[in-house]
């Protein structure tokens, strides 16, 4: 984006979970073009293309994907084509027009062995189809030699859409008693943080004097609400800070007694330092953010 000058900005995804929050934070940074499917179907790279060039934005922000995990292991070539073609054609159109891309990935990039925090320079090992397509995603970015900003995040929830938070929710009103896997462990991020923070950072991308902002901040950044928990604390965090009448007993269990098609990692932790130290900002405390965000349903 051209410092001081207002840019169209390209929105991907707007009905999703954060391309929703997304359309309402991005406001002031610049005129926003929010498209659903309709609008701009991803599967379509032709239609990629021709969008890219007849709209011609100064900034593209994609958060649209394929997000069915377990669906992605049957279905590959839809989430190849999602979640790495894709990204790859918008990549190669905003390089053409001297547009910048901001792009989202996931924890699920890594194996889930290491015993600490992830950090973004980890050696990657994608152990299902949905990760190995988002990193097929962000290496594309990355070849492509355009000006990005590519966001990890992990175990994202809202209000809208399909999500953990709105299934616990769902069969919490349903059942007396739930059992949710408690040896995975991860950082619960509400959509709203992810669009609030990639607001901030923009923001900077924006100000006065930044003509060479993206030559220096081009790259993969961790972006996750603070702290960890395991599904198992993520559910009882939920039903603590729900309205539900009757609260269902949440039963621990292993992995292993909930088998899915694609295999998850057991460490889906990653550190936000590198964010913090380059823009200055920080996620709040996933239990806050939980918090807010059923406050607010």
């Amino acid at each position: 984006m051209n410092a001081g000058k207002e840019q169209t900005i390209l929105l991907t995804g707007v009905n999703g979970q954060v391309g929703f929050e997304l359309a309402r934070t991005l406001q002031g940074l610049g005129k926003v073009v929010a498209l659903d499917r309709s609008g701009l179907d991803l599967a379509d790279l032709d239609q990629v293309r021709r969008v890219v060039r007849e709209i011609r934005p100064g900034l593209i922000v994609n958060p649209a994907a394929h997000t069915a995990v377990d669906k992605a292991e049957t279905d590959v070539d839809a989430a190849m084509r999602l979640n790495a073609e894709a990204p790859g054609v918008l990549a190669e159109e905003a390089r053409k027009i001297g547009a910048a891309l901001v792009h989202y990935s996931t924890d699920y990039v890594f194996d889930g062995t290491k015993s600490g925090l992830y950090a973004e320079d980890d050696p990657v090992n994608p152990q299902n189809v949905y990760g190995k397509s988002k990193l097929a995603g962000e290496q594309a970015i990355a070849n492509s030699g355009c000006s990005h900003l590519i966001f990890r995040t992990s175990w994202v929830y809202g209000t809208r859409g399909k999500n953990f938070l709105l299934t616990m929710l769902r069969l919490g009103a349903e059942r007396s008693e739930l059992s949710v896997v408690a040896d995975q462990f991860g950082a619960p991020t509400w959509a709203n943080t992810i669009a609030a923070l990639s607001a901030n950072v923009l923001a900077q991308a924006v100000a006065p004097n930044q003509s060479d902002w993206w030559e220096k901040h081009s790259g993969i950044y961790h972006l996750t609400a603070s702290g960890a928990t395991s599904w198992h604390g993520f559910a009882e965090a939920i039903f603590e800070f729900s309205e539900l009448e009757k609260k269902p007993t949440v039963k621990p269990i292993p992995a292993a007694a909930y088998p899915t098609p694609a295999t998850r990692p057991s460490n889906s932790r990653m550190s936000n330092e590198k964010l913090a130290a380059t823009f200055g900002v920080r996620a709040p405390d996933w239990r806050e953010a939980l918090r807010l965000c059923l406050a607010t349903r």
